[in-house]
């Protein structure tokens, strides 16, 4: 604690990103997408001349906003891209969600979500999960400031289909329904074509996963033109120049190539129906996936004891939240087939499931 702080900063708890080891490990604790980026993104950096860097980028984003509005066959208008998907949702909670009144989210999901509640003062009211692990949309009722979530959710991997998303937007009209597909192209349903029959809806996503770009930190969001607006107010009060000139050109590159794209993802979806397997054979309890990693319940040893062996003695990384609700569960991000098949076998010797 300083002196120096304002008030607000002593109440804050920071997230805790996944550990990023200094060390070689197998990492399979951030979500990671294990293939490279398509091939288009290593011409761009080859050929980047660096002459270009004593001047700022394109504030807009321009070239990468109208090659988002061909993938996702919306207006350019209807798109706003920051520097990661965490940005671009920090920005939503500012532009839409400080209201007297609460947020709802779901007790279990992306862990941000109540950080940037407490950093700007909002309410949070959080709706538990069904008795499948799934939001409970028919949770989400009373008056709100909003409604966020993430479509598959994180961490328990399961995904509501666009029907399901239609008629909670019949029924929420006043405020924005935030929905995070972070992890939508492993499986999920987008509800981007809801936009044009639901001007509250905004649609969050990143280059992160499936286009395996998560050291350049590129985010975006698809919406209405008024939700834009918003969301560009508020940027533009902040940092005009959220995305570089390097990450806008690779972006543009991964976008362009649909076929390998396709091959990475569905090559991660199936490695993770695999190791779901897997997992199940030796006796662990698996939740169903539309992601890129598995929540998983071991019956036979303490979650935390197979989590911290698997570090030690085999150099693997998973990821262990040690709160209330999933101290008995590992997330397990979905690496390469040697990757997966490594973890598979440190699980049989530490005698896991």
């Amino acid at each position: 604690m300083s002196q120096f702080w304002s008030p607000g900063v002593h109440r804050l708890t920071p997230y805790t990103p996944g550990e990023q080891p200094r060390q070689k490990l197998i990492k399979l604790n951030t979500n990671e997408n294990p293939w490279p980026p398509a091939p288009g993104v290593e011409r761009v950096l080859r050929h980047f001349e660096s002459e270009q860097l004593r001047r700022y980028p394109d504030p807009e984003a321009t070239a990468l906003r109208e090659a988002l509005a061909r993938e996702y066959s919306v207006d350019v208008s209807q798109v706003f891209v920051g520097n990661g998907s965490d940005e671009v949702l920090a920005l939503a909670f500012q532009a839409f969600f400080l209201h007297d009144a609460p947020l709802l989210m779901p007790e279990i999901s992306y862990s941000f979500y109540p950080v940037y509640c407490r950093l700007y003062g909002i309410g949070p009211r959080t709706i538990p999960l069904n008795e499948q692990w799934q939001v409970d949309l028919e949770g989400f009722e009373g008056e709100h400031a909003g409604i966020v979530f993430a479509n598959p959710n994180a961490p328990t991997g399961h995904g509501h289909e666009r029907a399901d998303i239609r008629r909670l937007l019949e029924r929420m009209r006043e405020r924005v329904v935030l929905i995070d597909e972070a992890y939508a192209d492993f499986g999920g349903e987008s509800a981007v074509p809801l936009i044009e029959e639901h001007p509250n809806l905004l649609v969050t996503g990143t280059f992160s996963k499936s286009r395996s770009l998560a050291g350049l930190r590129i985010g975006f969001a698809i919406g209405s033109r008024e939700l834009i607006e918003g969301l560009d107010r508020v940027k533009d009060s902040f940092n005009s120049y959220p995305l570089d000139m390097l990450a806008i050109e690779a972006g543009v590159a991964a976008l362009a190539d649909r076929d390998h794209f396709e091959h990475c993802r569905r090559a991660v979806m199936a490695t993770r129906d695999h190791t779901r397997q897997a997992l199940e054979a030796m006796g662990f309890e698996v939740l169903p996936s539309q992601t890129n990693f598995l929540l998983v319940r071991a019956t036979r040893q303490p979650a935390a004891e197979i989590f911290a062996a698997l570090r030690e003695e085999y150099g693997i990384l998973v990821r262990h939240f040690n709160t209330d609700q999933l101290r008995d569960f590992l997330r397990i991000s979905i690496g390469s087939e040697d990757e997966m098949q490594a973890l598979i076998e440190a699980l049989g010797e530490i005698g896991a499931g």
